[in-house]
């Protein structure tokens, strides 16, 4: 099972070094980048992850109060800071920090870093890879991730689609988005979370905009937030 990361750094070559340093550790994936704390965080509603090497000094916001509002969430993440300094230590820990790690970062610090998430991962109960769903008689049908194609808000509720047909789920596109495995799922807007791996083409829909064609039956076509394009196309390799 991998461990799914962000780097939060408003350095592009720092982020660029911890990226190389944790590709030395194959069980680690990076699933996105921010260089701000708005970034940061709009990333952190987007995806999945298990943890953030962020950094403390960011435009806008410090990597403090970012902290504080992604261990906020109900799967709670494990944050490892990383910056040049070592005063904010304390301030880090009082968080709940896993650990702390100063620039440059050792790699030998580094990969009992990674040790110490590894088994955390292992402790964890195996998620069930189904979404409960209602279906038109009323019954709560079971559906596979794999057969979810697309799922869209719904007030508090949400509409799970499929090849062919749609489902309604009592659990918001919120929740649903933080039990689906990043790997598979995107949050391409708001409103709408989609299985990457139900992609048929990739149009572009606008100016720095783009839009997802779907291989179901009807061959949806869905848009891409603006704030979503950049993280979209770095998962996509577009």
């Amino acid at each position: 099972m991998s461990i799914r990361a962000l780097i939060v750094d408003d350095e592009e070559p720092a982020r660029g070094e911890l990226r190389y340093l944790l590709a030395a550790h194959p069980e680690v994936e990076v699933v996105g980048e921010a260089a701000t704390a708005s970034e940061a965080l709009a990333l952190a509603g987007s995806v999945r992850y298990d943890v953030v090497f962020l950094d403390i000094e960011l435009p806008g916001m410090t990597g403090l109060e970012v902290a504080r509002l992604v261990l906020d969430r109900s799967e709670r993440p494990a944050v490892v800071f990383v910056t040049a300094h070592d005063r904010y230590a304390v301030d880090a820990f009082a968080v709940e920090a896993l650990d702390y790690l100063v620039k440059p970062v050792e790699p030998e610090r580094l990969a009992r870093v990674v040790e110490r998430l590894a088994q955390a991962r292992k402790r964890e109960a195996p998620p069930v890879e189904k979404i409960a769903v209602v279906s038109a008689g009323g019954a709560k049908t079971l559906l596979d991730y794999d057969a979810v194609y697309w799922i869209e808000a719904d007030g508090d509720y949400s509409r799970v689609h499929t090849y062919d047909r749609v489902y309604l789920s009592t659990s918001s596109l919120r929740e649903l988005g933080e039990e689906l495995p990043a790997a598979r799922f995107a949050r391409i807007h708001r409103s709408h979370l989609v299985n990457l791996g139900k992609v048929a083409a990739v149009r572009r829909g606008g100016p720095d905009r783009l839009r997802l064609v779907l291989d179901d039956q009807q061959q949806c076509e869905l848009d891409v937030a603006r704030r979503q394009t950049r993280a979209l196309r770095e998962r996509l390799r577009l």
